[in-house]
Formats: structure tokens, C-alpha cells, sequence
């Protein structure tokens, strides 16, 4: 695929263009610092991106605005007393040393303690946690795209989790494959079934249409509630790059 990225600024707004040997034009603003990227069709004008951004300036600056009064974590450090969520619920981490292979818990209704080797660097910790997050989310994930699949009569070839930067999920129609991303094992299970309905429907319809939204209403009639939820929910300390 013929690609290709520079900056432009039009008023107060600076954007990543991406160049892509693609059909249509797609202006997104992304978290958490609001920065702006367009990516477009090889053959667009720049003139034309500039109108386009300068047409859009007031839903961008709404958008930034959205971004900045949400709430951030700080950078994860994984020792006693920080904060860490699971499935939407806020817990307190507890760190404690055995020689021992390491390994996570949830103790009573706040408490997530996490067992690792005495000297374990933070990459390790995080690396352990990771790993845990992973486990959790896709064993809840298997049993809502079992249940969702009967339910819409389609079928997945494939589906995994990952790390991703500026989607919760994305859906390859022409595959059958689904991603999630890997931070929804700490968002409200509503919102991950929100997010795994919407992937799953994507294999019938592959754009965000009148039919889409037809679609989402009828198998989850109150999805707009659940994407508030999901994007209004505490934002990572990561910087979403381009």
C-alpha cells in the first residue's frame, strides 16, 4: 500500500496527514491529548484537506475539549497502594515478595495482589499483570462472542487481543477476524459487550451507516449509553501516538 505522512496547520490546528491508497477521506481526533490526523486518498488535494479541517475546526475543538476534562492516570509504576482497575471496578494493588513463581489475585471486594520474585524489575510486574488482564479478558470475551454470534447468526474465523492505541476493537470482514483491545479488561463488562457486539455486527455491515446504527439498536438498544460509558471512563497515562 502506497503510504506517506507530513504535518499541516490550518488556524490553530495542527494535523498528521497520512496518505493512503484509499477511497475516502477519514479525519479522527485522538486520545488522550486531542492530537488531530486525516488520513486520505493518494489523489486528494491538500487544499481540500485544509477546507475539510477548516470546516470540521468547531466538532475537533469539541473534541479536544472532551479529552482534556477526562481523567488520567499517572504512569503505572506496580508497587503498594497504587490503583488499578478490573471490569470497572477501581482496586487497591498489593505487592508481595516469595521466590516463587509470580502470579495475581483479587483478594475481598478492593484488593489486587500481585506475587512476584523479591528484586523483580517494574517491566516484570508489568509484564505479569499484562499477562493477567489478558487471561481474564478472554475468557470473558469467549463466552460473550459465543453468545453473540448465536444470537446475530454470524461467525468469527478468528479473534484476539491486543494492544492498540486508538481503537477498542477492529474487524477485518473480509477475514472474519476480530481484535480487542487489551484495555477493555479494565472497562465495565457492559462496555465490553458493547464493544464485541459492534465488532461482530461489522461482518455484515462494514461501515458505520444508517444500517450499522440499525443494526446496533436492534440486538443492543441502548448502545449510544454504553459508548459514552466506554469513552468517558478513566483514560491510560499513554500518549496515543499517530
Amino acid at each position: 500500500m502506497n503510504t506517506n505522512s507530513y504535518m499541516v496547520k490550518v488556524g490553530p490546528i495542527e494535523a498528521l496527514v497520512v496518505r493512503k491508497s484509499i477511497k475516502n477521506v477519514h479525519l479522527s481526533v485522538l486520545p488522550p491529548s486531542g492530537k488531530v490526523r486525516v488520513t486520505a486518498p493518494v489523489a486528494m488535494q491538500d487544499d481540500a484537506i485544509r477546507v475539510l479541517l477548516a470546516t470540521r475546526l468547531g466538532w475537533i475543538n469539541k473534541q479536544q475539549a472532551k479529552f482534556r476534562s477526562q481523567d488520567r492516570q499517572t504512569a503505572r509504576e506496580y508497587v503498594s497502594g497504587e490503583s488499578h482497575f478490573l471490569f470497572g471496578k477501581r482496586y487497591r494493588l498489593e505487592v508481595r515478595y516469595e521466590e516463587r513463581p509470580a502470579r495475581v489475585e483479587v483478594k475481598g471486594n478492593n484488593k489486587i495482589v500481585l506475587y512476584v520474585r523479591p528484586g523483580s524489575p517494574i517491566a516484570k510486574r508489568e509484564e505479569v499483570m499484562t499477562e493477567w488482564y489478558r487471561t481474564l479478558l478472554r475468557a470473558v470475551a469467549t463466552e460473550l462472542i459465543e453468545k453473540w454470534q448465536k444470537k446475530i447468526g454470524v461467525q468469527v474465523c478468528v479473534w484476539g487481543i491486543k494492544r492498540m492505541k486508538t481503537r477498542w476493537g477492529t474487524c477485518n470482514q473480509k477475514t472474519g477476524r476480530i481484535l480487542l483491545n487489551l484495555e477493555l479488561a479494565k472497562k465495565p463488562l457492559s462496555c465490553i459487550e458493547y464493544v464485541i457486539v459492534h465488532e461482530l455486527l461489522h461482518l455484515i455491515e462494514k461501515k458505520h451507516n444508517d444500517r450499522f446504527a440499525q443494526l446496533m439498536t436492534k440486538y443492543l438498544p441502548k448502545w449510544r449509553s454504553e459508548k459514552q460509558e466506554l469513552n468517558r471512563f478513566i483514560l491510560s497515562h499513554e500518549e496515543w501516538r499517530y
